[in-house]
């Protein structure tokens, strides 16, 4: 598995932040959207979610995360979507391929690296959705995930 140091620039995002089943993501997902194209914003980049809590620590009845899609033009927060800036930061970054359910191994070498090559993780791990679920089967989804980190 190939692991890469980047740098990713800032991006403003609209987000739900959501304590409960991950189960939910799916829809909260589409809420995002849904509130994106209502305001007639442009998307610039793929779907993402933020996990603030690991299925190692809490059921996946009682995950945090946040799920959501970085966009262009201005727009107010409205219910349960938040506007945001995340700012530009270096990522330790790896591409899974297969079910979003089979990416536990990326994670634990992703984890390796960090302690054998001397970072420090600054931040809770994103998931990048590089395709649609709803349009491919589950063996040809594409996941980046980046691990935000600094040299120690």
């Amino acid at each position: 598995m190939k692991v890469e140091l980047k740098r990713v620039p800032k991006k403003q995002v609209a987000y739900i932040f959501h304590e409960g089943s991950i189960e939910d993501l799916s829809d909260l997902m589409g809420e995002v959207i849904e509130w994106v194209v209502k305001n007639a914003l442009e998307i610039t980049g793929p779907p993402y979610g933020v996990y603030y809590s690991s299925p190692e620590d809490v059921s996946l009845d009682n995950m945090k995360y946040e799920v959501g899609i970085p966009f262009k033009g201005r727009a107010k927060a409205e219910g349960k979507v938040k506007v945001k800036e995340i700012p530009d930061q270096t990522v330790l970054s790896s591409i899974h391929r297969g079910p979003y359910h089979e990416v536990g191994p990326v994670y634990a070498a992703l984890m390796d690296y960090v302690t054998n090559e001397g970072y420090e993780m600054v931040g809770a791990p994103m998931e990048i959705y590089m395709n649609n679920p709803g349009k491919i089967s589950e063996n040809e989804l594409i996941t980046e995930i980046q691990f935000p980190v600094v040299k120690r």
